[in-house]
């Protein structure tokens, strides 16, 4: 059974909360007028419950119930370690 949760693939920038990872989610589109590729990056924090992922990771995030005053995501999977060790190929290349 699927459900229609939005997935989000980013860059765990920091992993000093308890619990908590802060994900940099980056967004890239074309200028309309410019035609310039232009670069936005947005931070949310997701829960981890292991408390095991590292600065670096590359992870996916799912959509969740509120679980505290700023946490709306939960981590998924580790698509890619912080060393850079995929984790599985065929992830990482979309989203799922």
């Amino acid at each position: 059974m699927t459900n229609d949760r939005r997935r989000l693939v980013g860059r765990v920038v920091s992993d000093k909360m308890d619990k908590t990872v802060v994900v940099a989610i980056e967004r890239r589109k074309l200028h309309r007028v410019y035609k310039k590729v232009v670069i936005s990056t947005k931070k949310i924090m997701a829960h981890d419950e292991s408390n095991s992922i590292k600065v670096g990771s590359l992870v996916r995030v799912v959509e969740s119930k509120p679980l505290s005053r700023h946490k709306r995501w939960v981590v998924e999977a580790v698509l890619e370690d912080s060393e850079g060790l995929v984790i599985d190929p065929k992830q990482v290349g979309g989203e799922a």
